[in-house]
C-alpha cells in the first residue's frame, strides 16, 4: 500500500512533525510511505528523516538554491484555496495553491492523509478519486476560530476520515458536525519509545533528608520553616498547588 502524508513543513521543528514522522516511520516498515512538504526552507530535516521515508517538498525557499521559488509572483498573492481561518494562510498563495493541487490530482497513492486543517481543505477539494482521503486533527475543534469550523463543517464531508488526538474531540467532531459518512475516530499522537528507563524519583547516590522515608514519594516530617509557609503567588508560574503554569512552547514550524 502506498500511502502519502501532506505535511506544512517537514524541515521544522513541532509536535506535528515530530509525531507525523514517528507514524510514518512505523507504516514504513509495511508499506510504501512518502512524506510531501508544503515547503523546504534548509537542507536536512531539523528532526532526521524517518527511516524507510521518501520526502520531497513542492516549495524550495532555500535562497541561493536553483529552484528558489521566493520570487515567483504568485507566492505573494493571497491563497484561495488555502482557509483563511487557519492560521498559516499568510504563509500560502496562488503558488502553493497550484502546486498542491498538481500534487494531489497526480498522487499515486492508496491513502492520503492531511495533517492540519488548511491541508485537509485542500485534500477535500483538490485530490483525485481514489486513493482514501484522511484528515488529522493535532489540535482541538474549539480550539479553532468560528471561520476554520464553518470550512470545516462545509469541506470535510468530501474526506473518508478524520482522526482527533483525544476521545473527547472525537465526540466533538460527531456531535457538532454534520459528517455522517465521515468516519470520525480518536488516535493518539504517537511518539517514539523512551530510550532511558523512567525516573524512580531519586539521583543515583543521593541521600534523603533526615525524617525523610520512601522509595518514589518522599514524605518528610520536618517542620516547615517560616519561609516554606508563606503562601505562594496565585499566577504564573509560581502558582499555589492545584493552579496550572502557563504552557510554554519551543517549537517553531516556519524558518
Amino acid at each position: 500500500m502506498h500511502i502519502s502524508f501532506l505535511l506544512h513543513n517537514a524541515y521544522g521543528i513541532g509536535g506535528t512533525i515530530r509525531t507525523t514522522f514517528t507514524l510514518a516511520g512505523t507504516l514504513a516498515e509495511r508499506h510504501d510511505v512518502e512524506i510531501v512538504s508544503v515547503f523546504r526552507h534548509r537542507q536536512e530535516p531539523a528532526l532526521g528523516a524517518p527511516p524507510g521515508v521518501t520526502l520531497r517538498h513542492l516549495l524550495d525557499l532555500r535562497r541561493g538554491s536553483p529552484g528558489y521559488d521566493g520570487t515567483d509572483p504568485d507566492y505573494t498573492r493571497p491563497a484561495r484555496v488555502f482557509p483563511r481561518g487557519d492560521r498559516r494562510w499568510k504563509q500560502y498563495g496562488r503558488l502553493t495553491d497550484a502546486r498542491i493541487g498538481a500534487c494531489l490530482k497526480s498522487l499515486e497513492a492508496d491513502v492520503v492523509i492531511g495533517t492540519r486543517p488548511g491541508l485537509n481543505v485542500h485534500i477535500a477539494r483538490q485530490a483525485r478519486r481514489g486513493p482514501v482521503r484522511i484528515g488529522q486533527e493535532h489540535l482541538t475543534l474549539d480550539s479553532h476560530g468560528y471561520r476554520l469550523r464553518r470550512e470545516i463543517a462545509h469541506r470535510y464531508a468530501l474526506l473518508d476520515a478524520v482522526t482527533t488526538v483525544t476521545e473527547a474531540d472525537a465526540r466533538a467532531y460527531r456531535t457538532r458536525l454534520r459528517l455522517p459518512d465521515v468516519r470520525i475516530e480518536a488516535v493518539p499522537n504517537g511518539v517514539p519509545a523512551p530510550a532511558a528507563a523512567p525516573a524512580d524519583g531519586a539521583a543515583p547516590g543521593s541521600s534523603r533528608p533526615a525524617g525523610c522515608s520512601g522509595s518514589s514519594a518522599t514524605t518528610c516530617s520536618s517542620t516547615p520553616s517560616p519561609r516554606s509557609s508563606r503562601r505562594a503567588p496565585t499566577g504564573g508560574c509560581g502558582s499555589t498547588a492545584g493552579a496550572t503554569r502557563p504552557a510554554t512552547s519551543a517549537t517553531r514550524c516556519w524558518p
